[in-house]
């Protein structure tokens, strides 16, 4: 499980530098086009929105995978190891209920007809393409917390 959700990770991290690596171009590009050609591309704040979505749901994946989120963890520091154990694990139960609760609501939402026939007021775009950030990313967290979970089970700590 550890194996795949490397691989997970590996693709992520492509995909996210990728993401980052293309909105970057587009700022300049867009930047360039307003300010020396006077002749702004209309599609570029559309495009880099969508693009932010994105790397803002496979960096929050990634940043549960290696647990680099902002958190208070004083307390788990002073308590034995199988209390801080303990609390870890149910701390773990509790992200993945709550994701599973949201991925219901998402996939039911992106299948959703409403959402098939939603276009973009820009580029036209289908709007399930932006909004599959949220399900997929999401997705890719629940496997990275779940694997953390049977870590911190077997091992006691997360890597």
């Amino acid at each position: 499980m550890m194996k795949i959700s490397d691989g997970i990770a590996k693709v992520e991290k492509f995909l996210g530098a990728f993401l980052m690596l293309c909105m970057a171009v587009i700022i300049t590009l867009s930047v360039a086009f307003r300010y020396f050609l006077n002749s702004p591309l209309s599609w570029a704040g559309e495009v880099s929105i969508f693009l932010l979505i994105w790397i803002s749901f496979i960096g929050g994946s990634l940043g549960l995978k290696y647990k680099s989120q902002a958190s208070v963890s004083i307390f788990l520091e002073y308590v034995p190891a199988n209390i801080n154990k303990a609390l870890t694990l149910i701390g773990h139960i509790c992200m993945l209920l709550f994701l599973f609760v949201i991925l219901y609501y998402t996939y039911t939402w992106i299948l959703s007809p409403n959402v098939a026939l939603q276009k973009s007021s820009g580029i036209l775009l289908p709007m399930w393409i932006p909004y599959s950030a949220v399900p997929i990313g999401l997705t890719c967290a629940s496997f990275h917390i779940l694997t953390n979970f049977l870590v911190v089970f077997r091992e006691g700590e997360v890597e």
